[in-house]
């Protein structure tokens, strides 16, 4: 009799599954395996070994055990298992989060023809959808129709023999693309498999090397080059490298065979990269080695701290120096930063610190590279990793520190399944691995400031700049006044242009934060008001400006949504009313590049933003400008605000940071208080003062006011007693349950059957609001309906959560189509 299982696998199921075991199969929790799950073949981890053979159904057999040994260590498995219960998220799609190895395996996709497809194929039904009959004339767009239609009926004749093909075979023959297949798919005229394989991940670098003491025969010119280049080399060179230099590899076969070159292939080197830290040893003042000794004293053993440093107070040398320590005491540390954009800066410091024994971690990597990085973290080699939120997970051996820089930072905060906030989940990682782990931050969460209220963390207080140097003066321009003394709406005050030009004048940078991407927030009609929204979304499309448009709204250009990618050009008239009198709405950050240019024709202008950082080596690029100060005027959306340090920069500049204060969301007053506090940090780093200019609209609201005064504290005690008194967290927890569904009845009819739930059972200590539309109704074609739950126990919320959702499972409501998000930052 076989040996039984329990594995965890990444579908959207709060359960495991029984799987039997080869005679040759060695199972251990935490191991990787591939399983048979309906018609595909998924990467699973088994959770329990030695379990009972099941009754009620026969178990199927792993296709493969990946893993001799656990690959999860057992506090990690514990670490999956709190997370999946606290998030109400699947345990399988959990632990796929914290294995990013996908690279070892090759998927690949077949799909073969269904019952359903034959009969079509044969003409025997009719309808849309199920004839392929190009003479129907309801379609709205007969040719399209058609074409379809066609594409539809070769892929069936393809797979009519029933053997099953990869889909890049399919695709190949009927030139059919992924949406075709996806909608027959659908209507199940076809049906679509999976198989997996262990593959090799390790990424390899082929290199030229010349062979020594070898008599040269005569040698064309070409020859002689490439033997040249590889002398003036020390005798080798990447094939990369070569063919740079646009030698012809026709040539280097020649001599390849002419056994005067040989070809090795060797594992290839990963750069780090990042910005080159500045030279000399790191000496700390008496704040740092004050917040040091703290830490310090608590390694080895738990203990939460929230380090609470005005920007540049030098929170960053305090992180590498209890790094430092904790590799003396012969334990690993793991530093979480909220996004890519401050990993070249923190890597560069970390290299210069720790050279080989630091790993990155982050989603710019290539799956290989991850692959690379995961598994020296997992054999101890890089005892130092650095990472945005994902890099909690990295299995570094006995560790002994955790580290959250601008803990704040809802990027920590994961907005798909499984939806935890990366803060929180260290907190309980270093709880579990007897750990010290450090919050830090200029403008904590209020949620962490009131552990620190309430004893729960320890609150390390560093009040003052490196070198005593000032926080930066702030001016408010109330944008109101500006206007009625001007007559115009402008895009930046007068203030803010010639502070702008004196800074620049005397050598000095200047950053300015418009955090909007684009060039305008809409396209309008000035006829009947009719907004131009994305096909697939609830949203209006954003205007992307080409660099010879000319500001006026027309056919041609480019909009395009921010949420799905949709993409198309600006119609000649309104779709609504026909008028010709189109529009733009509002300025982003493309528009304030632009006016700059115009205002500052002879600045050294660079942008920051989503479209102009693509990936790692353009944010690295960028930074580099900056840095070296061949950038002396950046614009950008908040990607600017966070963490960098740019001596250079002594004027910043804030417009329309207010505009979230107008928002549905209950945290709108902290968030404009740390993206203005967070942004204004980044002037006067240097020798030289800084000074901030803000644009408001409301110049007495008290967020805007604490933040133009540094008074973290003072906003923190008023924001708090409004949370208090509406019971939001710090003082209560929160929930928000989305209903979606492709149909607009079914994601109706879903949440109304939930709320009659909730109005039925009424969960003591349980506020329900909703059922309602989502504030953002459709995203992706997909409609969204929510309710909010407020409780003050998180055990009650718990517990209320856990019931919705096995009434929703009785009702029939798929669980795919619940999004249960505990502790949400976003409620739109």
């Amino acid at each position: 009799m076989p040996a039984f299982c329990e594995v965890a696998l990444p579908v959207p199921l709060d359960r495991t599954f029984t799987y039997a075991l080869r005679d040759d199969d060695q199972a251990s929790r935490g191991a990787r395996v591939i399983a048979p799950f309906r018609n595909e073949k998924l990467i699973g981890v088994i959770t329990a070994t030695d379990v009972a053979a099941p009754t009620e159904f026969e178990a199927k057999y792993l296709e493969a055990v990946l893993d001799d040994e656990p690959l999860l260590s057992e506090h990690l498995l514990t670490l999956a298992e709190w997370i999946a219960g606290y998030y109400l998220a699947p345990l399988g799609e959990v632990l796929r989060g914290m294995l990013p190895l996908m690279a070892e395996v090759r998927r690949v996709v077949y799909y073969r023809i269904t019952d359903l497809g034959r009969d079509v194929l044969a003409g025997s039904l009719d309808g849309d959808g199920e004839i392929l009959n190009a003479n129907s004339s309801r379609s709205k767009n007969k040719e399209a129709r058609v074409d379809k239609q066609n594409l539809e009926r070769r892929v069936l004749e393809r797979l009519a023999s029933g053997e099953s093909l990869k889909v890049s075979t399919l695709r190949t023959a009927t030139a059919a693309s992924l949406p075709v297949l996806a909608g027959m798919l659908r209507k199940k005229w076809i049906a679509r498999e999976t198989a997996a394989s262990e593959r090799d991940a390790r990424r390899t670098e082929r290199f030229a090397v010349l062979i020594p003491d070898t008599r040269l025969p005569a040698l064309t010119k070409l020859q002689q080059a490439i033997l040249a280049e590889l002398a003036a080399n020390g005798g080798e060179l990447p094939l990369a490298a070569l063919r740079r230099s646009e030698l012809p590899s026709s040539t280097l076969q020649t001599l390849v065979r002419r056994e005067l070159v040989r070809i090795e292939e060797r594992p290839a080197a990963f750069r780090l990269g990042g910005i080159e830290a500045p030279a000399g040893p790191l000496i700390l003042n008496e704040s740092q080695l004050d917040a040091l000794a703290s830490i310090v004293s608590q390694l080895g053993g738990f203990h939460t701290f929230l380090l609470h440093g005005v920007t540049g107070s030098g929170k960053t040398a305090v992180y590498l120096k209890a790094m430092q320590r904790t590799l003396d005491r012969g334990q690993s540390a793991i530093l979480l930063v909220p996004e890519i954009g401050l990993t070249p800066q923190m890597v560069g410091l970390l290299d210069a610190a720790f050279g080989e024994r630091v790993a990155l971690l982050h989603s710019a990597l290539t799956p290989e590279e991850r692959t690379e990085q995961w598994r020296r973290i997992h054999r101890g080699d890089a005892p130092i990793v650095v990472g945005t939120r994902s890099a909690i997970f990295a299995p570094v051996p006995n560790l002994g520190l955790v580290l959250v820089d601008e803990e704040h930072d809802q990027s920590y905060k994961q907005e798909e399944t499984p939806r935890y906030n990366a803060r929180d989940v260290a907190v309980m990682r270093a709880k579990l691995a007897n750990a010290a782990v450090v919050l830090g931050s200029a403008t904590p969460s209020l949620e962490s400031w009131q552990n620190t209220v309430q004893g729960k963390y320890t609150r390390i207080e560093m009040n003052d700049r490196v070198k005593n140097r000032p926080l930066p003066e702030v001016e408010l321009i109330d944008m109101r006044q500006e206007f009625q003394e001007t007559g115009q709406e402008q895009l930046f005050s007068r203030s803010l242009v010639e502070q702008t030009r004196l800074a620049i004048e005397r050598g000095e940078q200047v950053i300015i934060l418009l955090n909007r991407r684009g060039y305008s927030f809409a396209v309008i009609c000035r006829a009947c008001g009719q907004k131009l929204e994305c096909q697939n979304c609830a949203i209006a499309l954003t205007h992307h400006k080409s660099p010879d448009d000319d500001g006026l709204a027309r056919a041609g250009q480019r909009l395009e949504c921010h949420y799905c990618g949709f993409k198309r050009t600006v119609p000649s008239k309104c779709p609504k009313c026909e008028s010709e009198h189109l529009y733009y709405l509002g300025a982003g950050s493309q528009q304030g590049e632009e006016r700059l240019t115009e205002i500052f024709p002879g600045a050294r202008i660079g942008r920051m933003d989503r479209d102009t950082v693509r990936g790692r080596l353009d944010l690295e690029h960028l930074l580099a400008r900056l840095h070296s100060g061949e950038i002396n005027l950046l614009i950008g959306t908040q990607m600017i605000a966070k963490g960098h340090d740019i001596h250079g920069v002594t004027l910043v500049g804030v417009v329309g940071c207010d505009l979230s204060l107008s928002m549905p969301d209950f945290r709108a007053a902290e968030r404009v208080f740390q993206l203005m506090t967070q942004v204004s940090g980044r002037a006067g780093r240097g020798e030289l003062p800084g000074r901030v200019v803000v644009q408001t609209y409301y110049p007495d609201h008290y967020a805007i006011v604490a933040a133009s005064t540094h008074d973290y504290a003072g906003f923190a005690e008023r924001e708090l007693k409004y949370r208090r008194w509406m019971h939001y967290p710090p003082f209560g927890v929160l929930a928000n349950v989305l209903i979606q569904s492709e149909k607009l009845e079914e994601a109706a009819g879903w949440s109304a059957e939930i709320g009659k739930w909730f109005q039925k059972t009424t969960p003591e200590g349980i506020r329900v609001l909703g059922p309602c539309t989502a504030p953002i109704a459709r995203i992706k074609n997909v409609y969204r309906f929510h309710l909010i739950l407020k409780a003050s126990s998180r055990k009650a919320l718990n517990a209320a959560l856990r019931g919705a959702l096995a009434h929703a499972e009785e009702a029939g409501i798929p669980r795919r189509n619940i999004v249960v998000d505990v502790d949400a930052q976003r409620l739109m």
